[in-house]
């Protein structure tokens, strides 16, 4: 395969995640011989001063920032992550607290949406706990909420949490709205846990209302208050 480096290279960026070189090899019909060769040159591509990383472990591959630049970046991104984690983690975790124990394919179902970047930044906070394992295939891990998602939000106890079934209708709202902007006017690039606007015409959001997302999703009171939100590094 001519281009085997090149996509080899495309798949590791495509994948965001570890990919087993097995897999590789497998799929691509290439021997382990020409992926070490492929890595070799990818290797020598990203390195240096480059601002990606190609790393190599545990019979996997993937591309990791060059440490170097660490502060620029989180100084770009923490914006961007904090933004989410007012949209999408503050209501995966409302809803694991109201389903507990709940599973994250449970979760995602109700979302619709992948909920893998929500969990782990809840677990990261101490705001959710594996309590157990699902007796169901795979045996999923089930998650609970802490102490520390009631101290967040200001809470004596679970019980305190509002009526699950307007946060329901809510979130029911909400996605049926961004799905019809996708279809009207075709602003938006719809990929799995977010919107992409490529319009460019309208970067700011036009809402300000302390409690409402820029997407128009009025957020549960006991999680609207910007000031109790912890920030993510």
């Amino acid at each position: 395969m001519d281009n085997l480096t090149n996509i080899i290279e495309a798949v590791i960026f495509a994948s965001g995640e570890a990919v087993p070189v097995k897999y590789i090899i497998e799929k691509l019909g290439c021997t382990l011989k020409e992926v070490n060769k492929c890595v070799d040159e990818l290797k020598e591509k990203y390195t240096g001063t480059s601002g990606i990383y190609l790393l190599t472990f545990n019979g996997k591959l993937q591309f990791a920032t060059n440490p170097e630049y660490k502060k620029p970046v989180s100084d770009v991104l923490t914006p961007i992550k904090e933004k989410e984690f007012t949209k999408t983690i503050l209501e995966c975790a409302a809803i694991i607290a109201y389903k507990q124990p709940i599973t994250k394919p449970e979760l995602e179902d109700i979302r619709q949406v992948s909920c893998d970047y929500a969990i782990h930044t809840l677990l990261e906070l101490e705001m959710i706990v594996p309590c157990g394992r699902k007796d169901a295939v795979g045996k999923p891990i089930l998650y609970a909420t802490t102490d520390n998602f009631l101290k967040r939000f200001k809470l004596n106890s679970i019980n305190e949490l509002p009526d699950y079934d307007e946060l329901m209708a809510q979130i029911a709202e909400l996605n049926s709205s961004l799905l019809a902007d996708d279809e009207e006017d075709g602003n938006y690039l719809y990929r799995k846990d977010e919107y992409v606007d490529k319009s460019q015409e309208n970067p700011e959001p036009e809402n300000e209302k302390k409690g409402i997302t820029e997407d128009g999703f009025e957020l549960p009171d006991f999680i609207s208050d910007d000031d109790d939100v912890i920030k993510i590094d």
